[in-house]
């Protein structure tokens, strides 16, 4: 919502001057009271434009700019909760034979049981024995019971590599993995006598 604010005189009220315009922003409650953010015009300086150039794929894997779809069998893996630890760990039997590491930096779905909705953050895949754990970042933020449905969907760490081999969409990646990085800015001018344009090194 848009708001403006005038410093007024009461006796005069056509005697005023405008102190501040802008939106209304993030609001939030606090004390008993709702607190609102004011935004002034700049504001919308702040929206980012265009695409960022970085070595990194900028899209999210399953999104419209990736492309992939995370219904591909062999991608995502539906099953029943059975040992889980401290609402973080999940720990299951055999899996089908995958990779370790191949839900690393993808997600669990909690599908029914109180918890139904929520996401969770993987950070972690490992093989134990004939078993398998995979332990999320934060805690869900309500109690997972064995038998609630989970829906576990691989993930991606964002590299060219794993773009091209792992989800064979390399067509669709978004970062620009020979970008210089900081290291090459702040060379110093080579000592080679030979400046023939030829590779620094």
């Amino acid at each position: 919502a848009g708001l403006r604010a005038w410093l007024v005189n009461w006796q005069d009220v056509e005697a005023r001057t405008l102190i501040f315009a802008g939106t209304i922003g993030e609001l939030r409650r606090v004390g008993g009271a709702f607190e609102a953010e004011l935004r002034g015009l700049t504001d919308a300086l702040n929206v980012p434009l265009g695409r960022v150039y970085q070595k990194s794929c900028s899209a999210v894997l399953g999104d419209r700019d990736c492309g992939f779809d995370l219904d591909t069998p062999g991608y995502v893996s539906e099953r029943p909760a059975e040992v889980v630890e401290e609402n973080r760990v999940f720990r299951f039997g055999e899996m089908g034979g995958v990779a370790e590491d191949w839900f690393r930096h993808g997600v669990i779905r909690v599908l029914s049981g109180a918890a139904t909705g929520l996401i969770g953050l993987i950070k972690r895949d490992r093989l134990e024995g004939a078993g398998r754990m995979i332990e999320l970042w934060q805690p869900l933020g309500a109690q997972v019971v064995a038998g609630d449905a989970l829906r576990i969907e691989a993930g991606c760490d964002k590299r060219m590599s794993t773009c091209q081999f792992k989800f064979d969409n390399l067509l669709n990646f978004r970062g620009f993995p020979d970008i210089p990085g900081d290291d090459w800015t702040i060379t110093d001018p080579t000592k080679s006598p030979a400046l023939d344009g030829g590779s620094r090194r």
